[in-house]
């Protein structure tokens, strides 16, 4: 069934998902990783596709930036139209020393200075976390590849631009390896709709050292998250997704 963001078919979408936030990116994700794909949604310009990746059927759509944005097409794609397994890829900012850049992280947990969690946990404080199925695969697939990755803790944060003075140092004494914008609301709605949920995150800068990365500089290391993503959901075909 259509739901008011998204036009698709009621079996317009696998029952896995990749998620960047740009939809270009999964419009690139589709063309370049997924056969016989097609463009199931594209209402407000935020692209979805369906293909398979080595036979096995592979959705992938735009989530915009944010939890806000991110909430919607998330709910919406688990409660109405059925996906039980979705990985987050996008980019995230480095904080920990021991994280370079261009260097993939796997999202354990996701702390957040939103207010959303809250809302959907009665006032209390919700432990955001990942599917561990999920990433024991993407963790095995990236042995596999030989890519080395970070697992920990990010941040999510609703401001891109953070005029809290103290928020790195906070960041920093409670290990967070890095900050983005969307893995703590998919983990809490995974949760509630009885789906697996994973975010896996390249680093594009750095807030301690100031580096930064070129847009081109960043497909590399896109390329090498994506590939982890679409060969632990491959290597899960035909285990019953749970929680």
């Amino acid at each position: 069934m259509a739901t008011p963001h998204i036009s698709a078919p009621d079996d317009a979408f696998a029952g896995s998902i990749l998620l960047p936030g740009d939809p270009l990116r999964a419009r690139y994700i589709a063309e370049t990783f997924l056969e016989d794909v097609a463009e199931v949604t594209a209402v407000r310009n935020m692209l979805g596709f369906t293909g398979t990746y080595k036979g096995t059927p592979v959705s992938t759509m735009g989530t915009g930036m944010g939890m806000p944005s991110a909430s919607i097409y998330i709910t919406e794609l688990t409660r109405f139209y059925g996906v039980r397994r979705l990985i987050r890829v996008g980019s995230c900012g480095g904080i920990s020393a021991d994280v370079k850049m261009r260097d993939v992280i796997m999202a354990i947990g996701a702390g957040t200075d939103s207010g959303i969690n809250r809302t959907r946990y009665n006032g209390w404080d919700y432990a955001a976390t990942a599917s561990f199925t999920l990433l024991r695969a993407a963790a095995d697939a990236a042995d596999g590849m030989g890519i080395d990755t970070h697992v920990g803790n990010l941040h999510s944060s609703d401001l891109f631009y953070n005029s809290y003075t103290d928020a790195l140092a906070v960041w920093q004494r409670m290990g967070v390896l890095a900050v983005e914008m969307e893995a703590a609301a998919l983990y809490a709605i995974a949760a509630e709709e009885g789906a697996q949920a994973l975010a896996i995150a390249t680093v594009s800068d750095h807030l301690v050292t100031g580096e930064q990365t070129s847009s081109a500089e960043r497909e590399g290391t896109f390329d090498q998250m994506v590939k982890i993503a679409l060969e632990a959901i491959h290597n899960l075909e035909g285990v019953q997704p749970a929680p």
